[in-house]
């Protein structure tokens, strides 16, 4: 049986996605499950939006299949968004303009593009009237771009224990991922003393602390040998906080670190190196007092080798669009570290965004790559066997 996208539909949709602001801080994902809960009630779809603070949610959308006790097929992504950020956009973030073939705005890429790929299927195999023989569930979560806290609520769910493998549609632009890279944010502080800056010998200048531990951190040596899907791991210093005013010798500077993991390593190992230094620094540097915090720590995603899920994604993107039946890998990490370690669900990463466009300005996904994600999603859903 032949299914047929309604594209003027899909392209609405998804412009209706992008129009609801949910940036993260603060999130506001209720907006968009309230959009998604009315776009899916006419076709039949059952659904149950799950709140936990105020404007947030989680979300559950569940295509029906003859035999609810089959292990389910879990469809996964998030419904928040990265801010906007300062430059200036060529076309509003908030807009869902579409111009020469492409749809523009926060979200259109990472992943309001995914999540209204994966409704726009499971809507287009409800209308066809083709009953599976298992459920189709979408898991709609809060937070993936802070914390994933969304999906740290839904792990517990019996639907999800019940599952059998899961999509997660974060940017892949049309290719099959099955390993992304763990992620480690470490925060650094250091406390010195205020004084005069006419009389620096005074006073104890955290920020030149930290340039000396900086210079440690730009040789730092990971322990790790290269993957063969994500490479090397990496360690960069992505912020940075110091200082009261010009004439002040500084008594606080602060650092964050955004180190990227490859499946083998262990998170501990990492923070016991990072403390390590500081404690050589302490015994090299009078006065050197740091502190040292863990902001995120998430695993990397790794699946089974010769995983027949993982098989059969990689033959259904070849039999519908030619694409090479090989296994990438991203860089960004996904709520799969949060449902992966806890569920061992074969997972893959299938998206119609371009990857190097999540987080920037102008962001937008190609038309034509939205809609042959809906036709992914339907006959990767057809051919799935629990």
């Amino acid at each position: 049986m032949d299914i047929v996208v309604n594209e003027e539909r899909a392209i609405k949709f998804l412009q209706d996605l992008i129009q609801i602001e949910s940036v993260n801080p603060p999130g506001n994902e209720l907006g968009v499950a309230e959009a998604i809960a009315g776009h899916v009630k006419n076709p039949g779809l059952s659904c149950e939006i799950k709140p936990f603070s105020e404007n947030r949610a989680n979300m559950i959308v569940r295509l029906e299949g003859k035999d609810s006790s089959r292990p389910p097929l879990i469809f996964n992504g998030h419904l928040d968004t990265v801010p906007i950020g300062d430059n200036l956009w060529e076309h509003p973030p908030f807009s869902g303009n579409m111009v020469d073939g492409k749809i523009y705005g926060r979200g259109a890429c990472d992943m309001k593009g995914g999540v209204a790929a994966l409704i726009e299927a499971m809507i287009c195999l409800k209308e066809a009237g083709e009953e599976l023989e298992h459920d189709v569930i979408f898991i709609g979560t809060a937070g993936e771009e802070v914390d994933c806290v969304g999906a740290k609520m839904m792990v517990e769910e019996d639907i999800l224990k019940k599952a059998g493998a899961m999509v997660i549609a974060e940017p892949s632009n049309g290719r099959v991922f099955t390993a992304h890279k763990g992620v480690l944010w470490l925060e650094i502080k250091l406390f010195g003393k205020t004084a005069h800056a006419s009389m620096p010998d005074q006073g104890i200048n955290a920020i030149i602390h930290m340039s000396e531990l900086i210079e440690r951190l730009k040789k730092f040596t990971f322990y790790a040998e290269e993957h063969g899907l994500l490479g090397k791991p990496s360690l960069t210093v992505s912020t940075i906080e110091g200082g009261v005013k010009t004439n002040v010798v500084p008594d606080q500077c602060r650092i964050t670190l955004d180190i990227r993991t490859v499946p083998g390593m262990k998170h501990e190992k990492i923070i016991h190196q990072i403390s390590e230094l500081l404690e050589e620094l302490k015994a090299e540097i009078k006065n050197f007092q740091p502190e040292l915090n863990v902001l995120n720590n998430l695993p990397a995603l790794e699946n089974m080798k010769n995983d027949s899920f993982v098989r059969l994604c990689l033959e259904v993107n070849q039999e519908l669009y030619n694409m090479k039946p090989e296994e990438k890998g991203a860089n960004y990490y996904t709520d799969a570290s949060i449902f992966f370690p806890q569920l061992k669900l074969p997972t893959v990463i299938y998206g119609p965004g371009n990857e190097k466009l999540a987080h920037q300005p102008n962001e937008y996904v190609e038309v034509k790559k939205y809609i042959q994600a809906i036709e992914y999603y339907v006959e990767l859903a057809r051919r799935y066997s629990s």
